[in-house]
């Protein structure tokens, strides 16, 4: 099966309706609910998407399988990446594995609407499922319980979930990966680790894309890199154009890496920005 759209029902989330108006009226779903209740709800909310994503990384891990949460703002190029990461990886030595063996990939597309992203994807031949989640702002563990029941990917294989462009929400919901990627472009501005803390602070690997147009915009790599690792002092940074393809060999040696080895939590030495398995890839 190479592609089959699913609709999510955000009924559960808190977040799955509009707040385009002026809130000086009360919704029917708090009007009654006083603050303590509300927080008492969102940490059952939480602590049931854990449970979830438990049974998710068992599930996973049993059948070698490796998820990569994949989280960005819109625009910031995730597609891309995967994309031109699906097609070189199935060209090159990348897509061998320490046992010699290829590195089979699958993909769980998230949006709130079309699959617009997952033909893309499907085009490349490797197997996809899309998660529209209506009004809902990212994946959840359930969601990708539904997903990897649909696609049944490969033991052995690595699956890429690209979730909601979101740099908010989706930080919050742990899907049962084995690691997170969040992905930031330099025409956003470098202050977005300052901006967004719960989002790099959990990332084990943040990869800076369209560095094909630094000469152009005001984006100071050392800054964006420097305040992430703030946040989390192990995690991996790397600086790509996923457009001319431009560093994209850390990124390839990233992912062939162990399993261990990926987790920002990991104890690693110090980066040495010419070592593929740095802390640190310079890659600009």
């Amino acid at each position: 099966m190479t592609g089959l759209t699913l609709i999510a029902n955000p009924a559960h989330d808190p977040h799955s309706h509009p707040h385009d108006h002026p809130h000086s009226h009360p919704h029917g779903h708090d009007s009654d609910v006083h603050p303590t209740e509300t927080v008492l709800f969102e940490q059952s909310l939480l602590a049931h998407n854990d449970l979830l994503a438990a049974r998710n990384r068992g599930w996973l891990e049993g059948r070698g399988i490796r998820a990569l949460n994949v989280m960005s703002s819109p625009g910031s190029g995730k597609t891309t990446l995967l994309v031109r990461t699906l097609t070189e990886c199935a060209l090159t030595e990348f897509a061998l594995t320490a046992s010699g063996g290829r590195m089979p990939f699958a993909v769980v597309e998230g949006d709130q609407e079309t699959s617009i992203d997952a033909d893309r994807i499907r085009a490349t031949g490797v197997p996809v499922v899309q998660v529209n989640t209506g009004a809902g702002c990212h994946l959840d563990a359930d969601m990708l319980r539904h997903a990897l029941d649909t696609l049944d990917p490969d033991p052995g294989c690595t699956v890429l979930i690209e979730n909601v462009g979101n740099l908010v929400c989706p930080a919050l919901f742990d899907l049962g990966e084995a690691a997170k990627v969040v992905i930031v472009s330099v025409t956003e501005g470098d202050d977005k680790p300052r901006k967004y803390p719960h989002m790099f602070a959990a990332a084990d690997l943040v990869v800076i894309n369209k560095s094909d147009l630094l000469p152009y915009v005001e984006f100071d790599v050392e800054r964006c890199a420097s305040q992430a690792r703030q946040l989390n002092p192990n995690v991996d940074v790397l600086v790509v154009s996923a457009t001319t393809g431009a560093g994209l060999d850390g990124w390839y040696h990233w992912l062939t890496r162990p399993s261990g080895a990926i987790r920002g939590d990991a104890t690693r030495g110090e980066a040495n920005p010419g070592d593929t398995d740095a802390h640190y890839y310079t890659h600009y």
